[in-house]
């Protein structure tokens, strides 16, 4: 009986700890969780289509992050944990399958909407009992799990229930809400009780979830021509999507990650927690919704360069698409932006200019033929990856500097 007590223990993990193969194997069922976003969206892209798309994926990022938080503090490939994450992916399985009819439930089946909700609610609740039994002799930590659960799950859980008697705006509207009481509920309650462990490690899980990102992205390309006979066109399109997705890699990964990841080793306590909930929870969401975005607009791209029997190479894109496409990577620049601002203390020009110039390039997108406007985003998007770079000297990246100084002080 004591041999099966200890195996099923949860083991603390240490300063250097790193993501496990149990963690990338969790990321997989979220990987088919983002592309079904995408393609709840490109069923019907219309502007509220497009909200409730990114208010779905507001929770299943919060679905993620609760388990990066606790890989973080215990080993999740020892003890019972692995059986937790296991049946965690399962239940986030059957929420993904429930998402393209979300917003629109078919006759007949079960219904969509609350099979979503309660496998989110059982999904947040797993966290909390997890986090529960992984700390026992943690008081501090329980007394946050307690106001968490009143503050910040309870609510947004209770309304997310009552939308699923909904539809339309009020449905959306309503889920919105309770995304917005569940993320200001984590400044209410405080981040003490909370604990980063591994400084390395949480970096580490946030820049694997972008990466899972930007391969929706390329997915969503290959989907999009899924039935039609490869031509020149097709082949440039998808070569310039690539390129918007290297663009976006290089510049998180050579240019935003490694500042987040110095900064946050270099606190300890309740003021890296802090800054951990900011930098990561918070502001990744953009980064990854961004990229979901901007994956609309090049999926539509695709599909008209390929079908060649409706759609001409000189036709535009229309609409909500025609704004996604820049629009998605504005809001992966200024996300981006928003970061190294709260972990360096640096506002990055470039990223300041051109988030805001891609949000509003939706318009000019419309006036040019779709295949031509990937390409100019395509060369944008690179442009600014080196405009960037050189912005920041050799070595000095992740330096602080008097606005990190100040960002400290408030935090």
């Amino acid at each position: 009986m004591g041999t099966g007590i200890e195996r099923a223990r949860m083991i603390a993990t240490e300063d250097g700890h790193r993501v496990t193969p149990a963690e990338l194997f969790f990321d997989l069922v979220f990987v088919y969780a983002i592309t079904q976003v995408t393609a709840l969206m490109a069923a019907d892209p219309t502007a509220l289509r497009m909200l409730g798309g990114l208010v779905v994926l507001a929770l299943l990022w919060w679905c993620w992050c609760c388990f990066a938080w606790l890989g973080n503090v215990v080993r999740a490939d020892s003890g019972v944990l692995p059986v937790v994450l296991v049946t965690v992916m399962a239940v986030v399985l059957v929420v993904s399958l429930a998402v393209p009819e979300v917003y629109a439930d078919a006759d007949g089946g079960l219904p969509v909407p609350l099979v979503f909700v309660l496998g989110y609610t059982a999904v947040r609740l797993l966290h909390l009992v997890s986090y529960w039994v992984s700390s026992p002799n943690d008081g501090e930590l329980r007394a946050t799990l307690r106001r968490t659960a009143l503050v910040s799950v309870l609510p947004p859980c209770v309304l997310l229930l009552v939308g699923c008697g909904l539809s339309g705006y009020p449905q959306v509207l309503l889920w919105l809400g309770a995304v917005a009481i569940d993320y200001l509920g984590i400044y209410v309650t405080g981040g003490s009780g909370w604990r980063v462990t591994s400084p390395a490690h949480f970096a580490e899980r946030h820049g694997l979830i972008v990466i899972i990102a930007l391969g929706e992205s390329i997915v969503a390309m290959g989907v999009a021509v899924e039935g039609f006979h490869l031509s020149t066109p097709m082949l440039a399109a998808a070569a310039a999507g690539l390129l918007v997705a290297a663009g976006l890699w290089r510049l998180y990964f050579g240019q935003v990650s490694e500042v987040a990841e110095h900064r946050l080793a270099a606190r300890d306590g309740d003021a890296r927690t802090r800054l951990a909930r900011d930098v990561y929870t918070f502001l990744h969401l953009p980064l990854v919704a961004g990229v979901v975005i901007a994956a609309l607009g090049m999926k539509k791209v695709l599909q008209q360069v390929a079908d060649t029997e409706h759609y001409d190479l000189s036709e535009p894109l229309h609409g909500i698409v025609a704004w996604a496409l820049p629009g998605g990577v504005g809001v992966f620049l200024l996300g981006a932006a928003a970061i190294l601002l709260r972990a360096g203390g640096r506002r990055s020009m470039v990223l300041l200019v051109g988030g805001p110039a891609c949000l509003a390039a939706g318009g000019l997108v419309e006036l040019v033929p779709a295949l031509l406007a990937l390409a100019l985003l395509a060369l944008a998007v690179l442009v600014m990856v080196v405009l960037h770079g050189r912005s920041v000297p050799p070595g000095r990246a992740d330096e602080p500097t008097t606005m990190t100084t100040a960002v400290e002080g408030a935090a």
